[in-house]
């Protein structure tokens, strides 16, 4: 046995005895976004319910931290600093994007913006965070000061926006199945690469730098070498739009959701499913723990009889059974 099916083999087994699912009741309505903090102490999840909040991490369970409000209208999605573990980021469709501290219930920064913001990103080396509204404007701020640096339209459909590791390169995912590629700080257009044939919606880079991914409205997942801009392989196992992914500490793994009942989690190596993860309901947040195997996620709201079930519940896979 090769090296590589040792490890896939391995990664198959520890699933097997860690499924166990811890569920924390965080919010009065859908949740959007969950992100873990640099050190895997917190996670966070933002919400329709206007809040951001926090949980704590204690061995083999999650506890609810603080409520963060402020927002006048939903929490589409959040980002922790990259090297600061208490410091977040929401964008809002109240036209703000707001810091916080994790020591703290109160806000550390707001800056109003033209648009309804509905994705955000954090730079590598923490100075900027970039924010995309609902007009496709994306809005670069200085975090040290909270004032915006630029403004950047665009005449295509922005879906998703991201740095690269070593924070030289931006990236857009469009409509059109396209990724643009940026030079940053000029913002300057380097490549446009072909992706997908359909909506290129979601785009995560892994902690390591190797590989990058993003998933797309034709139900495929395509992973790319990050260094060199080139495609590796597909993955293609879900029916629906991949709305959301997300790479463990190491890269060895690659979870992706969309309306399917399952999360998919390929073995990046390869692409081979390593183990699905089955839910009640389409998940469009998704998100690895910086240290471990365990995976955050949350799902939309299921209907049952006159009651709604999951609303505003958040979840990690991956406990020992």
């Amino acid at each position: 046995m090769s090296r590589t099916e040792q490890i896939f083999e391995d990664l198959k087994s520890h699933f097997r005895n860690h499924s166990k699912v811890r569920e924390q009741r965080a919010h009065l309505n859908k949740v959007h976004s969950v992100c873990w903090n640099a050190d895997g102490r917190y996670l966070a999840s933002g919400s329709f319910d206007k809040t951001a909040a926090v949980y704590c991490l204690e061995r083999d369970r999650f506890v609810k931290g603080h409520i963060y409000r402020g927002h006048n209208a939903s929490v589409d999605q959040l980002r922790w600093h990259r090297t600061n573990p208490d410091l977040f980021a929401t964008a809002s469709g109240d036209k703000t994007v707001r810091i916080w501290d994790n020591r703290t219930t109160k806000s550390a920064g707001v800056t109003s913006t033209k648009g309804e913001n509905i994705n955000i990103a954090w730079s590598p080396d923490g100075r900027t965070i970039a924010v995309g509204n609902k007009e496709d404007l994306i809005t670069f701020i200085d975090t040290r000061t909270n004032k915006i640096r630029v403004e950047e339209p665009f005449s295509f459909e922005v879906n998703e926006i991201s740095w690269n590791n070593t924070n030289d390169l931006f990236f857009l995912t469009n409509g059109l199945g396209c990724m643009h590629v940026l030079s940053y700080p000029s913002l300057e257009h380097q490549m446009t690469l072909k992706a997908h044939p359909a909506n290129c919606i979601c785009i995560e880079f892994g902690p390591t730098g190797k590989y990058f991914a993003t998933g797309s409205a034709d139900a495929q997942v395509s992973l790319w070498d990050a260094n060199e801009l080139a495609c590796l392989r597909m993955i293609s196992r879900l029916e629906w739009p991949v709305r959301t992914i997300s790479f463990s500490h190491d890269e060895r793994l690659l979870a992706s959701a969309s309306e399917d009942l399952i999360i998919d989690v390929a073995y990046t190596e390869t692409g081979e499913r390593v183990t699905d993860i089955h839910v009640d309901a389409s998940t469009f947040t998704v998100a690895w723990h910086p240290k471990q195997y365990l995976l955050a996620y949350a799902c939309d709201e299921k209907e049952s009889g006159d009651r709604r079930r999951d609303a505003g519940n958040v979840k990690i896979y991956g406990f020992p059974e």
